[in-house]
């Protein structure tokens, strides 16, 4: 056991004792070690990555390799938290037996610690399979971009009554799975507070308001690196993307004007 990792039964313990939990997503080696002088509780590698890193126009494109790619990268970098990667979209709907086979490629192969499925009791299978070979799963409920077609965009999801009732139900059959964790996005704080508080499963919300026992975020969102589109729920504690510009301009100036290389830039 590697010094200071975080482990599921951490998480746990922190739900139990009231003790918030930290989530952000990483992709690269350079950040993760960033992050691994910091004391985040876990780590995902988010199919969101289509977006934010290969300039997809959604999560869908998204394959099992690329997760792997990027699932190697963090792990090299950061051995302290606990490493949830994305299963992508098609990579567990057709059969438990694709379910099985790719997310212990994302352990396997990727070196992650858990994987993360969207959907509710229509996976339920998957993830009680993808449980009982000793894979950790969290899952994914709300808003789920990988059902960004059925959905006709990113809303808010179960504001009506039948909706809440359904993501209940849904929340039951994932705790009863074996899930050990849900992430809720992009419903309302009341639902979110009462989904906290019903089930054993730590809730992490994204765009759920302030009652989930621990928040995540897209990294490159809260950094302010990530331009094409904020939502609401984001707060940017940094706009490192106008410091890099910034950043630029100054060394083509600098390149313009003869002054870099500097002596001290220089070998002799």
């Amino acid at each position: 056991m590697i010094a200071n990792k975080k482990t599921i039964s951490q998480i746990l313990a922190k739900k139990a004792q009231g003790a918030k939990i930290s989530m952000l997503t990483c992709y690269d080696y350079s950040m993760a070690k960033l992050l691994s002088n910091t004391d985040i509780d876990m780590l995902l590698i988010g199919d969101s990555l289509g977006n934010v890193k290969l300039g997809f126009e959604n999560t869908l494109p998204v394959t099992i390799d690329n997760m792997i790619y990027h699932a190697q990268a963090v792990k090299r970098g950061n051995n302290k938290a606990l490493i949830v990667c994305d299963m992508p979209f098609m990579s567990y709907e057709i059969s438990i037996e694709d379910a099985l086979k790719n997310a212990g490629r994302l352990i396997k192969e990727g070196g992650a610690n858990a994987v993360k499925l969207e959907g509710g009791a229509e996976i339920a299978d998957r993830i009680a399979a993808i449980v009982a070979a000793k894979i950790p799963v969290q899952g994914h409920l709300g808003l789920t971009p990988q059902a960004i077609n059925q959905f006709g965009g990113f809303k808010v999801q179960a504001k009506e009554k039948d909706d809440q009732d359904k993501l209940m139900e849904d929340v039951n059959a994932l705790e009863k799975a074996g899930a050990f964790s849900v992430v809720l996005e992009a419903v309302p704080q009341d639902l979110a507070a009462k989904v906290s508080k019903e089930t054993k499963m730590a809730v992490i919300g994204i765009g759920a308001g302030k009652y989930c026992d621990g928040q995540v975020l897209v990294l490159d969102d809260m950094l302010g690196i990530f331009e094409d589109f904020t939502p609401k729920f984001v707060k940017k504690y940094a706009d490192l993307a106008g410091t890099i510009k910034k950043a630029v301009n100054q060394y083509i100036e600098d390149i313009s004007n003869a002054t870099f290389p500097a002596e001290e830039n220089i070998y002799k």
